[in-house]
């Protein structure tokens, strides 16, 4: 019975080596191609798919900053992010300027953007290429509303749009097929709130977490399987707070980071973290580092990093906005500061792309 030796396979976004004897028969599709020695294939979620695939993926990930809100009103500014981190000078973006709003990867490789608040609440979306150029408004379906989050879920590079705020608390959510198309609404489990961050982990499932909901702020979380189900109310660890960001690290795991607070020393600001591990499980809070801040975004790049940047700092109501980016190691370490380039706003989203381009 023939092996493979010396084969590829790809996780989640990232190319690793590997040696291993591999069954052709009873471990690979053989039913397009058969598989040839040291032929990078894919473990599917079933069995191992032979095709020269993905393999540009590891360290090629860019991420995106777009959209938000300076002291002059709403915009549609995005900064690239490169494979390496490091942030680029404005770009002046395409689409209705807004706040408020979400975005995630979907499809492997692109990202998109999807409602906030312009002159009132909307359901745009913008999708953006694995090339990093951003479309021109598609007028989205369900509710319209302002600071939901979204993640990537799925094996195939689905994604998935919850929670936030129309005329009240929502628990709404719009699934996206790997192909960019955001489905009408599904009425959701869990407390209904707003400002939640959101992340991919374990591979292919999401999570869900914070908020403010009940006015007040909240450490409710809830994990989203790999079909897009989300599951009820878990208790969370950590301080409550809303208004913070979330992004994958390390291939399979995730990262809330920041955010405001009731009971906070410096007004209603925080640098804490909480970890996820690849089970969805949520840690105990971390003491961050960099500025305290709220409503900043969050991406995941180069294959297994992260970054957090920009966001707002409320101190006894003198606020001031941000261009501060702060860099995540693959093992969930946040750094301090970077002064950041292009023009500091809040009310942001971020999201990764380009796995392939």
């Amino acid at each position: 019975m023939a092996t493979y030796k010396t084969i590829k396979y790809i996780v989640p976004v990232e190319v690793v080596e590997h040696t291993d004897s591999i069954n052709a028969l009873a471990d690979v599709d053989t039913s397009t191609a058969a598989p040839t020695e040291g032929q990078t294939i894919k473990w599917n979620g079933t069995n191992w798919v032979p095709g020269d695939i993905e393999e540009s993926a590891s360290g090629t990930q860019k991420a995106l900053f777009g959209f938000g809100k300076t002291n002059y009103g709403s915009t549609n500014i995005t900064n690239l992010v490169s494979s390496s981190g490091v942030v680029a000078s404005d770009t002046t973006g395409v689409g209705t300027a807004r706040m408020g709003l979400a975005a995630s990867g979907y499809g492997g490789d692109k990202a998109i953007f999807g409602f906030g608040s312009a002159s009132g609440k909307t359901n745009i979306t913008n999708l953006v290429s694995n090339t990093g150029v951003v479309s021109s408004d598609t007028t989205g379906v369900g509710s319209a509303r302002t600071f939901p989050a979204a993640a990537g879920y799925g094996s195939t590079g689905q994604a998935l749009f919850g929670f936030g705020y129309t005329t009240s608390y929502t628990n709404v959510t719009n699934l996206v097929s790997n192909t960019g198309v955001v489905s009408s609404d599904t009425t959701g489990v869990g407390l209904a709130r707003f400002m939640p961050g959101a992340a991919g982990y374990g591979g292919d499932k999401a999570i869900f977490g914070y908020g403010e909901g009940n006015f007040a702020p909240q450490n409710v979380t809830n994990l989203v399987s790999n079909t897009g189900v989300v599951a009820s109310d878990t208790t969370g660890v950590g301080t409550a707070r809303h208004g913070l960001a979330a992004a994958g690290y390390g291939g399979d795991k995730a990262l809330f980071g920041y955010g405001a607070t009731e009971d906070s020393p410096n007004g209603y600001n925080s640098s804490m973290t909480n970890l996820v591990s690849n089970t969805g499980v949520v840690a105990s809070d971390t003491t961050g580092v960099g500025t305290t801040r709220q409503r900043l975004a969050a991406s995941g790049y180069g294959g297994d990093k992260a970054i957090f940047g920009f966001g707002w700092n409320e101190v006894y109501y003198n606020s001031a906005d941000f261009n501060v980016t702060n860099l995540v190691s693959n093992t969930g370490v946040v750094a301090s500061d970077t002064t950041g380039v292009g023009s500091a706003r809040q009310r942001l989203a971020a999201a990764g792309f380009s796995t392939t381009a």
